[in-house]
């Protein structure tokens, strides 16, 4: 049985991308390369509600890679797959080619 998981209110489910450990030639990199705490954005809630109860509708989109803090989100396993949930206001920004 497969699981869907659907955020609720401003917060969105993120899959880390893992930078890879060697090239595609299969040399090694070293552990010090600097590495982007990135993801990508799997699951988007509907947004929060302000004061007068309008709903403020979250920024990002399903498939956008985005910047992660180094600490926070909620660790969720869902199947083999692990997944994090982090609020809207605590993505840090979008990655662009």
């Amino acid at each position: 049985m497969a699981k869907r998981l659907i955020p609720t209110f401003n917060r969105i489910l993120v899959e880390k991308i893992i930078p890879p450990s060697k090239t595609n030639s299969g040399i090694l990199l070293p552990e010090k390369t600097p590495k982007l705490n990135s993801g990508k954005v799997v699951a988007v809630g509907p947004g929060a509600r302000d004061k007068d109860c309008k709903l403020i509708p979250v920024a990002l989109k399903e498939g956008d890679t985005v910047l992660l803090p180094e600490y926070g989100g909620t660790e969720v396993k869902l199947g083999e797959k692990e997944y994090f949930l982090f609020r809207d206001e605590d993505i840090m920004g979008t990655l662009h080619d």
